[in-house]
């Protein structure tokens, strides 16, 4: 088995993201959100996913934007938070290795965490 390479390019991000939001649409339960909510727009959210993660990992500017709002008002809690990062690093595992291949899944974790924080916590405000 040949090794794995890293993320080197916009090919590569483009493989990626494609092949994780495939999982997701395809999960039990973040799939019915994510299709609910992106409803024949799928491909504008991964041109957007696109330019999200070359201007993460690579500093190009390809992505502006404020990536939260779009997500607060959907129905997730940490359980979806949990599986979309068991998805993002199982998809990206199989694909890739190596240092840029570990800055994607830090980030995709902290981002996971960040979003499911402040989602409780406009939430919290909500119910006082």
């Amino acid at each position: 088995m040949a090794a794995l390479k890293d993320i080197l390019n916009i090919e590569d991000i483009k493989q990626m993201v494609d092949t994780f939001y495939d999982s997701v649409k395809k999960d039990d339960l973040l799939g019915p959100i994510f299709n609910d909510k992106l409803q024949g727009r799928w491909p504008e959210h991964l041109q957007k996913m696109y330019g999200f993660w070359q201007t993460i990992l690579f500093d190009v500017r390809a992505y502006s934007g404020t990536p939260f709002p779009p997500h607060k008002q959907l129905p997730v809690d940490k359980t979806h938070f949990d599986r979309w990062v068991i998805l993002f690093n199982t998809s990206i595992d199989a694909q890739f290795s190596g240092v840029i291949t570990e800055e994607a899944k830090m980030r995709a974790t902290n981002m996971a965490f960040m979003f499911n924080h402040k989602i409780e916590y406009f939430r919290g405000l909500k119910n006082e």
